[in-house]
């Protein structure tokens, strides 16, 4: 998450009725403020849903389902990369290239578009936040109740 060292590593948030609907509050608040667009990550999908349809603006998912507005993945993480990020332009004149990875990336990233163009990503197999069927009913229940004459 945006926050990741204040939560101490990647946790899911919204696990339950109240973390769920705690979230959907917060973004509510987050657009009344005036955000623009917002990133959800790391929540079960059924509350990535609720919270896309409770607000206005645009949401971007990264695991959190296939339900936001669009979807985004760290590119390190999505291609394998353990080397330094800057492109290749900007590698100093001292440094030795032992590989270009250029086009490795270009074709992950254009096949990464493709996907999720095309609603082929993600799946219920890269949504793995989960919320007991139980909360995910009270949630829902909830949810409308509070949210759906907006």
């Amino acid at each position: 998450p945006q926050s990741f060292s204040a939560l101490g590593g990647f946790r899911a948030q919204g696990r339950s009725t109240k973390e769920a609907l705690k979230l959907v509050e917060d973004a509510l608040a987050l657009e009344k403020a005036g955000c623009f667009g917002m990133v959800i990550e790391c929540v079960p999908a059924v509350v990535a849903k609720a919270i896309t349809e409770a607000v206005s603006i645009p949401t971007i998912g990264i695991g959190a389902g296939p339900y936001t507005d669009g979807q985004v993945l760290v590119y390190h993480d999505m291609l394998g990369m353990m080397q330094h990020h800057h492109h290749a332009q900007f590698t100093p004149s001292f440094c030795k290239q032992y590989a270009t990875v250029g086009y490795a990336i270009q074709n992950g990233l254009a096949d990464y578009k493709h996907d999720v163009e095309n609603e082929l990503f993600p799946t219920k197999d890269f949504s793995p936040y989960k919320i007991s069927k139980q909360d995910e009913d009270e949630f829902i229940k909830e949810f409308n109740n509070l949210y759906s004459a907006k």
